[in-house]
């Protein structure tokens, strides 16, 4: 039994998406409303036209327009699917003409064949995503908001970054912190809560705060950690949470760390060795079933050693083995020794996350011994 036929055209005009087919020359060859409301323009402007005469030259697009007709015309000659991600592109407002308000797309080029197998024409999708940047640029505003300023721990010199994740519109949980202790110590911590987005960023403000607090008053970091991990039972969405957190104590110029689950501190000596702090790990917070102790090291160091703690998203790359990141890490480190700390930890974001293509977000925090 058939079933009714199916008017193609009536389903392109009525898609929610803005779409439009372009012939491999480059010229509209129709156009939805939603696509014609988008641009502005009414149809007799746009179908028949070539596509750089849809976009005015007033019009701020000229880098947009370029990545544009190189995604089309790749598009039309290899008949694979091109796509150019997240683009500003800033449209008048109709209601105040000369005003121009900031908009971003995301773009879709898919060649559809012909009956010969040749690209036939090309279906071109704009997706806007300003709501979504907006949000983005909001929830980041927030997330740095309980993210600690670097503020001067004594003669010590420290420097602290953030990164988000290039290829994700969300924020995550990862954190840092720093905590002035009794004597010529400090508390250093870098925490990542699992998951994404506002709820895991909350989670971090709090857990951040909670250990802050903890390591004013807890005789090391291993109790520091307990005390985090029996808060984190009562709230959701902390369980799995990684941590570690390192007392540093000018003094006996020793450090004592412990680690819940979390990538291990990184300590270069003077000489360019470099000694993951890697003999005080336990699980992630409130992983195991019952409430248990936690285990801490000590290490020595020279004045003028660097340690460096970091989340995952420094070290960690899909399908490559943990030690490769670490020693990618570890080199960074004694090629860059002599700089200061806000140039070490410009130089180690740079090497490691080149091009700011990071797949998770990332903190670091370089300290100067």
């Amino acid at each position: 039994m058939k079933g009714p036929a199916i008017d193609y055209a009536a389903v392109f005009q009525a898609l929610p998406g803005a779409v439009a087919l372009v012939t491999p020359q480059l010229i509209y060859a129709d156009a939805n409303a939603e696509f014609l409301r988008l641009r502005g323009l009414p149809r007799e402007q746009v179908i028949g036209h070539f596509v750089p005469e849809d976009h005015p030259e007033k019009a701020p697009a000229e880098p947009l327009l370029l990545r544009l007709l190189a995604s089309l015309r790749q598009a039309a000659e290899t008949g694979e699917r091109s796509i150019v991600a997240l683009q500003r592109y800033d449209g008048e407002d109709p209601d105040q003409p000369g005003v121009w308000l900031e908009r971003y797309f995301n773009m879709t080029n898919i060649p559809v064949f012909g009956p010969d197998g040749r690209v036939a024409l090309l279906l071109h999708r704009a997706e806007d995503v300003t709501e979504l940047i907006r949000a983005r640029e909001v929830a980041l505003a927030l997330q740095e908001s309980m993210l600690p300023a670097l503020r001067p721990v004594g003669r010590h010199q420290a420097a602290v970054r953030y990164r988000p994740a290039a290829e994700a519109l969300n924020v995550a949980g990862d954190w840092y912190d720093l905590v002035d202790l009794p004597g010529d110590r400090i508390a250093v911590a870098v925490g990542d809560v699992v998951g994404h987005g506002l709820p895991a960023a909350g989670v971090m403000g709090q857990l951040r705060s909670a250990l802050s607090a903890a390591s004013l008053v807890a005789e090391g970091p291993a109790r520091a950690l307990e005390v985090l991990g029996l808060y984190a039972r009562t709230v959701d969405g902390a369980e799995n949470t990684t941590v570690a957190t390192a007392f540093i104590d000018w003094k006996s110029r020793t450090i004592t760390y412990s680690s819940a689950g979390h990538p291990p501190p990184a300590l270069l000596q003077r000489d360019e060795t470099v000694e993951f702090l890697n003999q005080a790990t336990d699980p992630p917070l409130a992983a195991r079933p019952q409430h248990a102790s936690r285990i801490q090291a000590v290490t020595a160091f020279r004045e003028g050693a660097i340690l460096a703690l970091y989340t995952d998203g420094l070290i960690e790359r899909r399908g490559e083995d943990i030690d490769t990141g670490l020693a990618r890490l570890a080199d960074s480190l004694a090629r860059h020794q002599a700089d200061d700390p806000e140039a070490l930890a410009d130089a180690v974001l740079n090497e490691l996350l080149p091009s700011g293509d990071a797949t998770d977000d990332t903190a670091l925090v370089i300290m100067r011994l």
